[in-house]
């Protein structure tokens, strides 16, 4: 099930090293928000603190607030594990488990989650997520051969299959296209396109033709100079943010003038 996304004040620390600043956003259910910007400026760290990823590099921490619904999703007893099911990723390259099978890539999560399912049960969750990802038409066939047999696109699609397999209620996907060929890319922003039917989605991208196709919602993140932090600069319905943006720095990048 979709759930909204709030996030206010937030500064993201490397050690000492105040990496982001001041983030404050709403992200709305059953919706695509994209962010773009140029490289270093935050978006990426940004985008792995709503899942409580950035925790895994070493003396990482926020101060601020990320609520879904409500709960404070880095509240003291908040197991960042469970936060994790419930927000999935996808990385920029598409990262399938190299020995497991196509089958076994899919329910890599479920099981993980320690959840007891009969064969029955499991097998009807892979079909269900390969169809969700676009995907079961070309491998259903071949489900007992390795996931990375398949080609970069399909490898993404399935790598898509298996977050949502364990049935999340948000999807981060940091730059989900950037190895990628353009029909491949085409097949991602499709299924984002029918995906938001179920789930809030957050996309980074440094493509915004892209940002301007999928995206409901635009966010800009800039640097105000080398050395100091990223942070939000301003986030609107995408077409306004491509039309005609608030801030002269977001319409600078979007003309190419720098970035």
């Amino acid at each position: 099930m979709a759930k909204r996304i709030e996030v206010k004040g937030l500064d993201i620390y490397y050690d000492k090293f105040l990496a982001v600043q001041g983030v404050s956003m709403t992200i709305e259910p059953r919706s695509v928000t994209a962010l773009i910007g140029p490289s270093g400026c935050g978006k990426s760290t940004f985008l792995r603190t709503l899942n409580r990823m950035h925790e895994l590099v070493p003396n990482a921490r926020v101060e601020g607030k990320v609520l879904m619904d409500n709960e404070d999703l880095y509240g003291a007893n908040v197991d960042p594990v469970n936060v994790r099911r419930h927000i999935g990723m996808v990385f920029q390259r598409p990262n399938p488990f190299p020995t497991m099978s196509i089958y076994d890539n899919v329910v890599a999560g479920v099981r993980l989650n320690s959840k007891r399912m009969k064969r029955a049960d499991l097998d009807a969750l892979v079909e269900r997520s390969l169809r969700s990802a676009n995907l079961w038409e070309e491998v259903k066939d071949r489900l007992n051969r390795p996931g990375s047999g398949l080609s970069g696109g399909q490898q993404q699609r399935l790598c898509i299959a298996r977050a949502i397999a364990v049935q999340p209620d948000v999807l981060l996907m940091d730059e989900p296209c950037s190895a990628l060929d353009p029909i491949s890319t085409q097949a991602i922003e499709d299924l984002m396109l029918e995906l938001k039917e179920q789930y809030t989605i957050v996309i980074v991208t440094h493509n915004m033709q892209q940002a301007a196709r999928v995206s409901d919602v635009t966010g800009f993140f800039n640097l105000r100079a080398v050395g100091e932090p990223g942070g939000l600069v301003e986030i609107d319905e995408t077409t306004k943010i491509f039309s005609t943006p608030s801030n002269q720095a977001t319409e600078d990048y979007i003309s190419g003038r720098f970035g």
